[in-house]
């Protein structure tokens, strides 16, 4: 009987303290293990504890982790929700550019977040710099 209620408060602070930690935590990982924290930021299947992975995208959208390249790793898959092949967008003359608007993008992080849980291109279309220039190169395809 009186396991409940304990069980209950004890929950209740080991949530708190994750929730209340889990930003240092990833500004650890990032510092402590780059590499990790590459592979983790590259790879976008394999699920996160959703309160890491929120604070990992606030992280991107705050200009953490400099090293991570979106076009590299969220471009090819914001070309796949527009319906683009990403062998002929780079063969593009505005390939350059659009490479460059993914990423200067102040959004990196929402974006990341949004290609993880296989975001429709409707959603898409209300963030990505390059919504308009990818449904013009859709057309043209």
């Amino acid at each position: 009987m009186n396991q409940a209620p304990r069980n209950s408060w004890w929950n209740r602070l080991c949530e708190g303290s994750y929730r209340a930690s889990t930003r240092r935590m990833v500004r650890e990982i990032e510092a402590e293990s780059p590499q990790v924290y590459s592979e983790m930021l590259k790879d976008l299947e394999t699920p996160l504890e959703p309160t890491f992975e929120r604070e990992m995208s606030r992280h991107l959208d705050r200009g953490g982790y400099r090293a991570f390249v979106p076009a590299e790793t969220l471009m090819p898959a914001m070309l796949q929700r527009f319906g683009l092949d990403q062998e002929s967008v780079t063969e593009h003359v505005s390939y350059p550019s659009l490479r460059g608007n993914c990423n200067a993008c102040p959004v990196a992080g929402h974006c990341w977040g949004a290609m993880r849980r296989d975001a429709g291109v409707d959603e898409c279309r209300a963030f990505c710099p390059n919504a308009l220039a990818f449904e013009r190169l859709a057309e043209t395809a």
